[in-house]
């Protein structure tokens, strides 16, 4: 019969001290803080981290942290941030979730370097950073006076360089939950992907501090709510109902990404009834060359089914950026939208599409173009907006992306515009169109108007002159010059992006980028 030892009594005692710092680490900011949260709607930080996460998977660091500030140490569970290891659906994350309960989650040297440890060891080790935000801003006093100015750089000669900048290896997620100023903010600005839940706010600096020192009275909803950030800056990739929605969201799209840029997307079974659709696809495109429609049912048509995935679907509406499997395969498509301004792209809109290049050729997902644009919009306002530098910052973007590039012309693409959306000589691998596709360097009605506005012709001089353009504008005289590669039956369209993708994912890099965008500024 074994004979159990009695531990010393010391060690009862250090034991016991342990369990006693980690039991108020577990409780955060304390019963009435947790019910205040629970009040507004919320759930507490590691109520969040529950959901979000497998079961039973989260291994935390940095538990025993607290204020370097004496006197804070208790008043300051885990320093407001609470950080890990964790597993989504089976693979492995690095997790920061801000706790609002502990002094509003206010940055601190230490939840600082916390928060940079483990956003540094998610790219090292190859592993995508999930930051749940909720927190007022900088640390007060505690920053205040130069040593406390000073001392929130880290103390090294890059460590606040590690932690405001990035160059991609693994995707970064943020999450918008709540009341977000200051380091929220900052990380979304960092991050590929930023969803925010309706009812939470995102900005430099909260509506208190702007009215103490700028005397401006405004809302958080005003200042950076969802609408704010969804449909007018952009820096909101998606909107969530609520937080398991947002949950939801972060879950699905990190089923497209990779873990890290040098493997290739998931790959995923082909779900019953993928292509089935094809056969009916040219019933979504009118028969009426200036009618407008909704890109989104061809989309649907080539993808596999409910595999559509818009990213910033509210901002700069005449592109549709969406991740989408075609046969299993993550795709990348790109693809303007009649149903706003004809297609015509303006600023917003070609902020969208360089974001969303950025993203796809950093982590290996090839990119689909198809093609129905007028041109980009101009005028004195796109002017105002610098539209000239944001075309050819396009152009610059779209010349260092090394995935695959497969260009499909629908219907209608002019000018400038035919190079952007990658046409000849914009290197795409596969150039193909439909035969309803018109290319040229603007539309045909409008260059008879121009070409002959100053000469006296009938009506019916005009219109011969109009169809004789419309007849020039057809593929097949590019087609036959090898200038694209082919006119295609649209009902081919799935299994020409098929083919594309198996020869151009099977050469010798195997579909793995150069990443030359890899340190493109991610929020434009």
């Amino acid at each position: 019969m074994a004979i159990e030892k009695e531990l010393p009594v010391a060690f009862e005692k250090e034991l016991e001290e342990l369990q006693r710092r980690k039991d108020r680490a577990l409780e955060m900011g304390g019963p009435d803080k947790t019910a205040r949260q629970h009040d507004r709607g919320r759930l507490t930080a590691r109520e969040r981290l529950g959901r979000l996460l497998d079961d039973g998977s989260f291994v935390e660091q940095g538990m025993l942290n607290h204020s370097d500030v004496p006197g804070m140490e208790d008043k300051t569970p885990a320093d407001s941030k609470i950080a890990g290891y964790g597993r989504i659906d089976g693979r492995t994350v690095v997790v920061v979730a801000n706790d609002f309960t502990v002094l509003s989650a206010t940055s601190s040297r230490v939840a600082g370097r916390k928060e940079i440890d483990l956003k540094y060891s998610g790219s090292r080790r190859g592993y995508p950073v999930v930051y749940l935000g909720e927190a007022g801003g900088a640390r007060m006093p505690d920053i205040m006076g130069s040593a406390g100015l000073a001392s929130f750089g880290g103390g090294g000669t890059d460590t606040f360089l590690m932690g405001m900048s990035r160059v991609r290896q693994t995707p970064m997620v943020t999450a918008i939950m709540g009341e977000c100023y200051g380091m929220p903010t900052w990380m979304a600005c960092l991050s590929d992907f930023v969803v925010q839940v309706k009812g939470a706010a995102m900005a430099v600096s909260g509506p208190r501090v702007l009215e103490l020192a700028l005397s401006q009275e405004i809302t958080d909803e005003e200042l950076g709510g969802w609408k704010v950030h969804a449909q007018t800056t952009g820096m909101a990739d998606a909107v969530a109902e609520d937080e398991d929605d947002c949950f939801r969201i972060i879950r699905r799209y990190l089923g497209y990404m990779p873990s890290h840029r040098s493997e290739l997307p998931p790959l995923a079974d082909v779900p019953e009834g993928s292509g089935d659709r094809m056969e009916r696809i040219l019933d979504f495109l009118p028969e009426q060359r200036n009618r407008a429609y909704d890109m989104t049912r061809l989309l649907k048509c080539i993808a596999d089914p409910d595999s559509l995935f818009p990213i910033k679907p509210l901002f700069g509406r005449n592109v549709i950026t969406a991740l989408s499997r075609v046969d299993g395969r993550v795709a990348g498509l790109v693809a303007n939208q009649p149903l706003y301004g004809g297609g015509a792209m303006d600023t917003d809109g070609i902020d969208k599409v360089i974001s969303f290049m950025v993203l796809c050729d950093t982590f290996n997902i090839p990119l689909v173009f198809l093609h129905d644009i007028p041109g980009f919009l101009v005028g004195r306002e796109a002017e105002l907006k610098r539209v000239g530098a944001r075309v050819m910052n396009y152009m610059n973007a779209l010349a260092q992306v090394t995935v695959p590039k497969i260009s499909i012309i629908v219907r209608k693409t002019y000018g400038q515009a035919y190079w952007n959306m990658c046409g000849s000589g914009a290197g795409a691998d596969l150039l193909v169109a439909w035969p309803t596709a018109e290319m040229s360097f603007m539309d045909p009605e409008i260059a008879a108007r121009v070409v002959f506005g100053g000469k006296d012709m009938d009506a019916e001089e005009m219109k011969s002159m109009t169809q004789k353009m419309l007849e020039d504008a057809s593929p097949y005289a590019a087609a036959g010059r090898h200038l694209i590669h082919d006119v295609i039956d649209p009902r081919r369209t799935r299994d020409v992006i098929i083919e594309a993708l198996e020869i151009f994912q099977g050469g010798m890099n195997k579909g793995i980028s150069e990443h030359r965008l890899a340190n493109w500024p991610t929020k434009f």
